[in-house]
């Protein structure tokens, strides 16, 4: 049986909680602070922590880098009403497992728990500049770090209108798998770069991927490589075993604005604008 510390300030949310992680089987206890989980982590052993920020005396992510010492430092879930990328950031840096936002509702969160206890142990995203207009990371070539790090990538572009977000979020996502996949070979001990720079006018996110890059006329598995027969490419995905799909780089290039490559292939920007170039 797992056991699963709960710490958070709110009396009624605790209660919610635990009686939902009582009623699936887990063994639990609760915390109302920072400082009363650490000191719950020092006489006892957990296999999950679910932690609130914004708590008294000390808050979660002053616990979270308390627990860097921590020997047999268990998986946090961080939970938060706190849409802050600052805040979510730093729940990167100190390598919390994953985030969920509040209130969290019942299956969810059994879905989160189970998830979260049953995943291998994940390779560390090293969060180099975590500045709201600079933002960049170092990232394992792993899926499992793709999904972990596109929904904190979102929160950075969650105030502009939602075209742009959708936008932006979808070529980010193809951009950063072919990075892990193809140039990373999903290689966990191989990093992506990534950095996202945002000023009045656009946003730049650029990726950089540890692979020797491609030629642009041999993808015969993308529907890129077919202009004028867009699903041409279907045909070769299936002789070669591939899963369906290969509309990214083509689709990518009609969703962003600016769109470029360095020599190599193995580094790409890409700009969405968020006024009319040249317009104030």
């Amino acid at each position: 049986m797992s056991t699963i510390l709960i710490v958070e300030d709110d009396r009624m949310t605790r209660h919610v909680l635990q009686s939902v992680l009582n009623g699936a089987g887990y063994s639990t206890r609760v915390a109302s602070d920072g400082v009363e989980a650490l000191e719950a982590l020092q006489g006892d052993h957990f296999d999950l922590v679910l932690l609130d920020v914004w708590m008294p005396r000390m808050n979660g992510l002053e616990l979270l880098a308390q627990l860097r010492a921590h020997k047999a430092r268990p998986r946090v879930v961080v939970m938060t009403s706190d849409d802050a990328p600052e805040t979510l950031l730093k729940a990167v840096r100190e390598q919390a497992f994953k985030y969920v936002h509040k209130p969290v509702q019942p299956v969810e969160l059994l879905e989160t728990v189970r998830t979260v206890l049953a995943s291998p142990e994940l390779m560390p995203i090293e969060v180099i500049s975590a500045k709201p207009d600079w933002v960049e990371l170092v990232v394992p070539c792993t899926l499992e770090a793709a999904e972990r790090i596109q929904p904190v990538m979102a929160e950075l572009d969650a105030k502009l209108p939602i075209e742009v977000r959708d936008s932006t979020a979808y070529a980010f996502r193809e951009l950063l798998l072919n990075a892990i996949e193809w140039g990373g070979r999903l290689d966990p001990n191989r990093t992506v770069r990534i950095s996202c720079l945002r000023t009045e006018r656009m946003l730049l996110y650029r990726i950089a991927d540890p692979g020797p890059g491609f030629n642009i006329d041999d993808l015969p598995h993308a529907a890129i490589s077919y202009p004028d027969e867009p699903v041409a490419h279907m045909e070769v995905r299936m002789n070669k075993g591939l899963r369906p799909g290969g509309f990214g780089l083509m689709t990518v290039r009609a969703t962003v604005d600016e769109l470029i490559y360095n020599e190599k292939r193995n580094e790409v920007v890409f700009v969405k604008y968020l006024t009319e170039k040249g317009g104030s």
